[in-house]
């Protein structure tokens, strides 16, 4: 590769390349990814004993000694591709072994590429990938690249625009499978849906190349640590429920078991410190005069450990489905840690649902089942929460007892009807504790329909936007 002189990305660490692993590490915990000391000494006992020039058993090695959980991975790839990238500058053609085909008036001829393009994704081959990677360089370089006001700069959208790489599926399936009768692929057969995840596989791939060497070129031009504030993906516990994409759900869902591990073992020393009771200070005085007043020995009242009862009353309607769905299966991780767990559900009625969330039960076949056979809709299908909250005082009220905890799951968005405060006060009068998680920021409550502010003179309301939130609400709020 040709190394472009004089730019950000080019210069070398001060401190050389124990000052450059530092610089790696301090940028891994500006994400949120805990990395102490021990772990940065590992790392570098690490580099001492690989092949620096081979970047994947590096990428590898530092993950190993640097991350503590799996879902942290894709930041911090991101972050080493940023730190430790594959070159500098422009790549090298290869000696012509690829090139972007052109039209003889030497426009892009873009079918000619998309050809190109899914020959080499179907062939797989290593030889395969690297001029994919030769030919992804060229397609940032030329498609790409744009003039900003700070100099040229690089944009993955731009280069893949005009390339379409989800229109390649059916040639990549051509060549996986051979042509079949008019260029079709019948759903159902094994070997042609195996094909099918391939190709779309490798096509996900190729869009991640190209985002990679857009990063890299990009932070050449303004540096590594401004590309890392934007061009990386978050951690799945500061993921935005109410915007998280389809794969960062996914992200969230696997995060479930570590969280609710780490939670109940937090609740468990909590319940263990409880043990001894709080000061009877009326024995303590008794006992007192013995020793002319001065309390020396401490009395306890006798322990009374229990472990705590917990009713849910989640909204499961469109614009916090994937809130609800995340709460609901760390409740469901966590039901050990509580006597008696029952799970509400609503939309514009309530209906209970804790059938559907039996210990051993699969959780996405519970939420599915949860959605098709509960009654949760009476007229329009939008949420009414002042319905919701009187159905649940009408039909429900009797589950919960002055040893219930109350947690309702919702964004308070009412859709302008009658929030019904009465029956949540009444609710709230029951329960031993009641607590409201909102997944909306604090400085949207109560603008538009939301009737966020009004729940929160009734009840204590709580902004939980992310897994790091939640867990953090839910540490403090469940009682020992």
């Amino acid at each position: 590769m040709a190394a472009t002189p004089h730019t950000p990305g080019a210069l070398a660490s001060p401190h050389g390349l124990p000052g450059h692993l530092v610089d790696f590490v301090e940028a891994l915990r500006k994400r949120g990814i805990a990395v102490g000391p021990s772990e940065t000494v590992d790392a570098g006992r690490v580099m001492a004993v690989l092949d620096l020039l081979d970047r994947e058993s590096l990428r590898e090695g530092l993950a190993c000694s640097l991350l503590r959980r799996p879902t942290h991975r894709a930041t911090f790839d991101a972050l080493f591709d940023l730190w430790f990238p594959a070159g500098v500058g422009l790549r090298a053609d290869g000696g012509a072994e690829v090139a972007i085909p052109r039209t003889p008036e030497g426009e892009v001829d873009f079918d000619a590429l998309r050809e190109l393009i899914a020959g080499l994704l179907a062939d797989g081959s290593p030889e395969s990938l690297a001029l994919t990677e030769l030919l992804t360089g060229q397609l940032v370089e030329e498609l790409g690249k744009y003039e900003s006001s700070k100099g040229p700069s690089f944009s993955a959208y731009q280069a893949l625009r005009d390339v379409a790489p989800e229109t390649l599926l059916a040639r990549i399936l051509d060549r996986l499978i051979g042509n079949s009768v008019d260029g079709e692929h019948p759903d159902g057969d094994y070997a042609t849906e195996v094909a099918r995840r391939t190709a779309a596989q490798r096509i996900a791939d190729f869009r991640k190349m190209v985002e990679v060497e857009t990063r890299r070129r990009s932070a050449e031009q303004l540096g590594k640590e401004r590309v890392a504030t934007y061009g990386v993906p978050r951690l799945a516990e500061e993921v935005d429920f109410l915007r998280a994409s389809d794969s960062e759900l996914v992200a969230l869902r696997r995060s479930v078991s570590p969280l609710a591990r780490k939670l109940a073992s937090r609740l468990a020393a909590r319940r263990k410190r409880s043990r001894a009771g709080a000061i009877d200070l009326r024995k303590t005085l008794r006992k007192s005069m013995s020793t002319g007043g001065v309390p020396i020995d401490l009395v306890q009242r006798k322990p009374r450990p229990a472990r705590p009862e917990v009713v849910v009353l989640c909204d499961v309607s469109g614009s916090v489905a994937g809130f609800s769905n995340f709460t609901l299966l760390l409740v469901h991780a966590l039901r050990e840690q509580f006597s008696r767990v029952r799970v509400f559900a609503f939309i514009d009625t309530t209906d209970e649902v804790t059938r559907f969330f039996d210990a051993g039960a699969d959780l996405g076949v519970a939420m599915s089942r949860m959605i098709r056979e509960a009654d949760l809709i009476t007229y329009d299908g939008h949420s009414d929460y002042g319905n919701a909250l009187g159905v649940f005082a009408e039909r429900f009220a009797h589950t919960l007892t002055s040893k219930s905890s109350l947690l309702i799951l919702g964004d308070a968005r009412n859709n302008y009807r009658d929030p019904n405060v009465a029956a949540l006060t009444h609710l709230a009068a029951v329960a031993k504790h009641t607590h409201w998680l909102n997944p909306e920021p604090r400085g949207q409550w109560g603008s538009g329909d939301s009737a966020a502010f009004v729940y929160a003179d009734a009840v204590t309301m709580h902004e939980c936007r992310s897994a790091q939130q939640l867990a953090a609400v839910v540490e403090g709020l469940l009682p020992v």
